[in-house]
This record gives structure tokens, sequence and C-alpha cells, in this order.
């Protein structure tokens, strides 16, 4: 499948993205100006994540977190400070829309592995470090089958798997089921919190 990894898979996402945001863009205005109210001016969250074969790039998003701190200057919790229409966006994943914007640049794809933190680079084992080997997604193989709700284990076994099985037909099955667990909001969140908790390391 090596025509369809680095040919017609890239045709494919510009052309997609291309139209979705074409399409998207009055929904795109309106959560610009609540999220702007939300989080005093600032809509959009820029973050430095690994793409692939590990170069790094600045992956888009809407911000769906203020940026209260408690009396010592840190961050309050994830799911203290997610703000009521962030956590709508986040809940339907609209926040994932700006992505969109990434794959047009080309650091991304509609469909693969997410991009995690850069700090997470030296923890993973070899094996792990395969899910680099594609561009990331908005969309992947883990996140259809759990998304936040499994663990990291499983979430890199599913990745790997992906590079491993990459095809047009795969492709076409993962936009087909996030939409069925957009609708459902399955697996947004691990239980008992906002966001899903840190990588640590193979032990």
């Amino acid at each position: 499948m090596h025509w369809y990894r680095n040919l017609f898979k890239p045709l494919m996402d510009i052309t997609a993205a291309l139209v979705a945001l074409v399409i998207l863009s009055p929904v795109m205005l309106v959560l610009v100006l609540l999220l702007a109210i939300a989080n005093n001016g600032r809509p959009f969250f820029l973050q430095p994540r690994p793409g692939k074969n590990g170069r790094i790039f600045r992956v888009i998003k809407f911000k769906t977190m203020n940026d209260r701190k408690d009396a010592n200057g840190r961050l309050l919790p994830d799911e203290v400070r997610l703000t009521p229409v962030g956590k709508f966006v986040r809940k339907t994943s609209l926040d994932e829309i700006p992505q969109l914007i990434n794959v047009l640049k080309g650091d991304m794809s509609l469909v693969g592995p997410r991009p995690l933190l850069v700090d997470y680079l030296p923890l993973y084992n070899d094996t792990q470090h395969r899910r680099h080997e594609v561009r990331p997604g908005i969309t992947g193989w883990a996140q259809v089958n759990g998304r936040n709700a499994i663990s990291w284990e499983q979430k890199f076994a599913y990745d790997v798997w992906y590079v491993n099985n990459i095809s047009v037909a795969l492709d076409l099955k993962i936009i087909r089921m996030t939409i069925q667990k957009v609708v459902k909001s399955e697996g947004i969140n691990a239980a008992g919190v906002a966001t899903m908790e840190r990588f640590m390391g193979n032990g």
C-alpha cells in the first residue's frame, strides 16, 4: 500500500480538508467568538507535537480550558479549568476542527496516530516509536477503539497496528466510525478526569 500512503492519501487529505474548512467555516467563526470570550481573547491552543519521523510541528486546536492558577501560580486541574463552552466543544470533538489547517500544511493526515506530547518521545520503546512512521491524524484507530478511555498500552498497540495495516478501506472505516463516535460522544475522557492521564513510560 505504498502507493496509497505516499501518493493518494496526501492528495485525499488536502482535498477533504479544504472542502471541510469551507463547509465548517460558519461553525468555526461562531466558536472563535465564543471561545475568545471564554478565554480572554484566546480562542486557539497551539502546542509543539511530534509528527512523521518525529519532526516537530505546532498543532492547532480550539482552546477549551482557561488559564486559571492557584495561589502559588500553578495551573488548576484540567477539570476545573474546562470552561462550559469548552466542555461542549470537547464533547462534540469540535476542538479538533482547526487541525484541518495542519492537514493542509502537510503536518497531519485526516487519519493516523494522534500527535502526542514532545515530552513522550524519549519514553517510547522501539515498537511504540513506529507510530511516527506515518503522519499523525485528526482521528485514528485508537480513537475509534476507546480514545481517552483506554490505557496507554492499548492506545500504542492500536497505533502500531494501524501503521502495519494502513489502506484505503481502513481509513474509510475509521472515518465512518469516527462520525458514529462523535454523534454518541463515546470515549472522550478517562473515568473521573477531563483529559487522558500523562504517559509515564513503560515501567
